[in-house]
């Protein structure tokens, strides 16, 4: 039987690390030099603040 060759697994581990830093920091530069900063991802609790606000309305129209 055939033995593993785990450094060549390791390898590809490291280069697959080094890809996904390499976008991360790609991503960051580019939502860095958009106008406003803003990204293609929403920022973190978007989604709540709008549902904040239909409450809101909700209730002023119901006094």
């Amino acid at each position: 039987m055939a033995k593993t060759n785990f450094s060549y697994e390791k390898r590809q581990r490291e280069l697959e690390k080094k890809r996904k830093a390499e976008e991360k920091a790609r991503r960051k530069a580019e939502a860095k030099n958009t106008p406003g900063g803003a990204g293609d991802e929403p920022a973190e609790g978007g989604e709540a603040g709008v549902e904040a606000d239909a409450d809101t309305d909700a209730q002023e129209t119901q006094s």
